[in-house]
């Protein structure tokens, strides 16, 4: 039910920032430009009333095309206004997404990406509009994509790579493999003219560097073109063969990737359990800063609130009680009506009211008896409890065990999980505790601020607020990475900016599993929309800009060879894959689709998996199927021109 309710919340709030940002456009329109430039409090009611009819002018020429021309207007505002044209894309492709036929949904991704490209084929067709939306734009939503994700699977990547690396490199050889043949020998078999091999590869694959290894192969003369035929001919069979393979490819990949565990006969939510288990080693309670690390959940502990009467507390202090009972400490003291100040030298008087902490059969069976009457006060009991990882950071701590430090300095708070490395160790009063654990901690505020000053740590709250600073560092060195390129023979071979923000994003996860402190705190929420806009808002500028491309393509009988080989050569491959990672390599299912979507390069994809199986988990293997079969790719594309 909370799961449910999480990605209902997730859906509300990507839906409120689509309103916000259209009324948030409006307003800006409608605002005079004096406006605009000016504020303060000596604006008044006068000065509003002489902008009332500029402003109401401005937004009468916003659409004023619309009032005149009815639907050609409206086309014609879609391409003044991009961002008209994205949130109606996604507006559309959410609910499109959302709607089931015989039990299947194309999932908010594919939905966004038909609905795009449907209003912009309309546009081309019924009044010869072209969309054409800068690519900075889809870049920018496609870096955030990428970046979250890396911080959802950051943790699980490392344990991912030692468990199935070589199977993860054998799938996105065959991936790579099967596409390079059905393209190459496709056109072959048909006889294609050059360029169109290409093309699909690029197409196919959705690398748009293929097409420009494929042109700088027949630019630099690589390439010996046939008598008559023209290297601006090429070009133009390249750009065929990409867009109609790209779009086929974008959608098909995305229904490919989502049902593959199901046709083979598996439940991937299951399944995704089942690997994020194997992942966390048996683990029971996600590592620092991963998602719901820090929600409070059942605990078998709760506040109860007591009238002294008892003569033998009375004179005694908190510090007095809390070494006399250790696991029953008090909370606050309530005397006539108000809240004493915290401290441990407050003295108990008769009739005081305190509050205690600890676990309910001891506060049922015992403590009432050594204490007084319980009491119903709300003073007492409203004590908001909180979740807090704390690293160790002092070494006079290390070498003690939990025992000797909760009879200390555990005053209040309940210990839920221990890290060491990353990793998630059995606690007992036994264990010992040591410089740099990362401990979880239950309880109000002021007892967990009084244990992190102890233990030499600071408190890592979950929080509302995605740690910017760090995001952006993260992915600038992560972009740099991805744009440096080396040249073999004439092609460039990079990892690209969006694997360089992912990974990015994995090793800011990674690191801070070990310490809370690095890279957070980040909401489990903001990190989630970040990753579902991100990613649907890309799409929506792709679909904006290759709708024209894909009715420029279609001329002649060639075009359904591009289309039956181009389709073929980008889902039979990855259908095979899996056969061969969940059969052979004895995979679990979901892992085996993420794998199988990096080597595609699928994002869309991942994201279809991840939606249909309620977990991230797909993702650890896509980076490395992804960087292998980029680089793959590139060197096919260049190989496929020359041979044509």
């Amino acid at each position: 039910m909370k799961q449910r309710q999480f990605h209902r919340s997730v859906r509300g709030g990507a839906w409120l920032a689509i309103l916000m940002a259209a009324l948030c456009i409006v307003a800006v329109v409608a605002m005079p430009a004096g406006a605009q430039a000016s504020g303060g409090a000596g604006a008044g009611v006068e000065q509003l009333a002489t902008s009332a009819e500029p402003a109401a002018g401005n937004v009468l020429e916003l659409f004023k095309p619309v009032m005149e021309t009815g639907l050609h207007g409206f086309f014609e505002l879609l391409g003044s206004q991009p961002i008209v044209f994205l949130l109606l894309a996604l507006a559309i492709g959410y609910p499109l997404g959302a709607a089931s036929v015989a039990g299947i949904s194309l999932g908010s991704t594919a939905g966004t990406l038909v609905s795009g490209v449907i209003l912009s084929i309309i546009a081309k067709l019924a009044f010869d509009i072209s969309y054409d939306i800068p690519t900075i734009v889809s870049s920018i939503f496609l870096l955030l994509f990428m970046y979250a994700l890396g911080l959802r699977v950051g943790p699980q990547f490392f344990s991912g790579l030692r468990s199935g690396g070589k199977a993860f490199i054998v799938i996105g050889v065959i991936v790579w493999a099967l596409n390079w043949i059905i393209c190459v020998g496709g056109a072959k078999l048909v006889g294609m003219e050059p360029g169109y091999a290409a093309g699909m590869i690029s197409g196919s694959y959705t690398i748009t560097a293929v097409m420009g290894v494929a042109q700088g192969a027949v630019q630099s003369g690589a390439v010996q073109l046939p008598e008559g035929l023209s290297a601006a001919q090429v070009g133009a069979n390249i750009a065929t063969g990409y867009a109609i393979s790209y779009i086929l490819s974008s959608i098909g990949i995305i229904l490919v990737i989502r049902y593959l565990p199901k046709l083979f006969g598996r439940d991937p939510v299951a399944d995704a359990k089942v690997a994020e288990q194997e992942f966390s080693h048996g683990a029971t309670h996600p590592v620092p800063g991963a998602p719901d690390s820090l929600v409070l959940g059942f605990s078998p502990y709760d506040l109860r609130a007591y009238r002294v009467e008892h003569e033998e507390l009375i004179g005694k202090t908190v510090l007095d009680m809390f070494k006399q009972h250790p696991y029953a400490p008090i909370l606050r003291v309530v005397r006539d009506g108000k809240i004493l100040d915290q401290a441990d030298d407050t003295e108990i008087r008769k009739g005081d009211i305190v509050t205690l902490r600890t676990k309910v059969h001891e506060l049922i069976l015992e403590e009432g008896e050594k204490i007084g009457p319980e009491v119903d006060d709300e003073l007492a009991r409203n004590i908001p409890l909180e979740t807090a990882d704390i690293r160790v950071g002092s070494h006079e701590i290390a070498g003690k065990t939990l025992d000797e430090l909760g009879r200390t300095i555990g005053f209040g708070v309940q210990l839920t999980a221990m890290f060491r490395g990353g990793q998630e160790i059995p606690i007992g009063p036994n264990t010992d505790v040591r410089f740099g654990d990362v401990a979880r901690l239950t309880g109000p505020d002021v007892s967990i601020q009084r244990i992190a000053k102890a233990l030499g740590g600071r408190p890592i709250l979950d929080s509302t607020v995605t740690e910017v600073t760090y995001m952006a560092i993260a992915m600038l060195a992560g972009y740099l990475v991805g744009i440096l390129s080396i040249t073999v023979a004439g092609i460039p071979l990079a990892l690209g900016t969006s694997a360089g923000c992912m990974l990015a994003g994995i090793f800011v996860s990674y690191f801070r599993s070990r310490n809370p402190e690095f890279g957070g705190p980040v909401s489990e929420g903001a990190r989630s929309f970040l990753q579902d806009i991100g990613l649907n808002m890309f799409v929506a500028v792709l679909a904006a800009n290759v709708g024209p491309k894909v009715i420029d393509s279609f001329q002649g009988t060639t075009v359904a060879w591009v289309a039956l080989i181009g389709t073929t050569a980008a889902l039979l491959p990855v259908v095979v894959a899996y056969f061969v990672g969940l059969k052979m390599f004895g995979l679990n299912s979901v892992i085996c689709d993420g794998a199988c979507a990096g080597a595609r390069n699928a994002t869309p994809g991942l994201n279809a998996i991840a939606d249909q199986s309620k977990s991230s988990v797909a993702a650890v293997p896509f980076p490395v199927t992804y960087a292998l079969t980029t680089v793959l790719a590139l060197i096919g594309g260049y190989v496929a021109m020359i041979l044509s």
